[in-house]
């Protein structure tokens, strides 16, 4: 059996196990499967690589972008860039670090923008935030990162004013505020500022529309949420575990 699998935590909220068995009925690949790892501390992954058989690659999700990068062998030079790793090859025992969120924020972007190049706010400091973060550079896109703590970001919350909401057009949230279970939860930035010239982008992707998207939506602001991110990255990771 040829195994990959997910790991974070939690993972409850997960759609790639779905994506991957799916995949893997429609191309006819019986003896393969995806499976969920919920692991409490990273210091858990070489363990669970020694003792799952078969394991070819695995995808990285909150809260161990960044923390798996001290446990990996090797890191490809755009992750190492990011400073942030979703996809691990397993290759003769050892682990190989790689980031396709990059690719797949790129196309989720892109079709939104219509050329334009809006002032950015970027809601989280953490893995996701530094794939975006460096999507935005490469486009030249001027930003700013909103955290709770003034060490990981820009700005904190407490600092983002209406007029900061109205200057920066396009908005990005990277956390997990709005991901099923709480769907009632959203990022704490002033809504009334937010109208028909914004565009709102959510990574969250279970539920389809967070709260936060529904606030920019009623509000006549384009949304997009990271469905299509997670197909694009779900893709990329494939091509990387198979060497394509």
């Amino acid at each position: 059996m040829i195994r990959y699998g997910l790991i974070g935590k939690p993972l409850s909220h997960s759609f790639s196990q779905r994506y991957f068995t799916e995949k893997f009925e429609r191309e006819g690949l019986v003896d393969h499967r995806y499976d969920l790892f919920e692991l409490d501390s990273i210091d858990e992954l070489r363990a669970l690589v020694s003792e799952t058989s078969g394991l070819r690659g695995l995808n990285v999700t909150i809260p161990f972008k960044q923390t798996v990068l001290p446990l990996l062998d090797a890191v490809d030079r755009l992750a190492a860039a990011v400073g942030a790793v979703n996809t691990i090859r397993v290759e003769g025992g050892k682990l190989i670090g790689f980031n396709t969120d990059v690719e797949g924020f790129r196309q989720t972007l892109m079709p939104l923008l219509q050329g334009r190049k809006p002032r950015a706010l970027v809601l989280g400091s953490g893995g996701a935030s530094r794939a975006v973060a460096f999507v935005l550079k490469e486009l030249g896109i001027k930003f700013r990162v909103v955290s709770r703590s003034r060490e990981r970001g820009d700005m904190t919350y407490d600092l983002v004013e209406p007029i900061v909401v109205d200057v920066c057009t396009l908005i990005i949230n990277t956390t997990p505020l709005g991901m099923h279970p709480d769907t009632a939860s959203l990022p704490p930035i002033p809504y009334e500022a937010i109208g028909p010239k914004h565009v709102l982008i959510d990574l969250v992707y279970n539920p389809e529309r967070t709260a936060f998207l529904s606030e920019g939506q009623r509000r006549g602001a384009a949304i997009a949420n990271g469905s299509q991110m997670l197909r694009a990255q779900a893709e990329a990771s494939w091509r990387i575990w198979n060497g394509l």
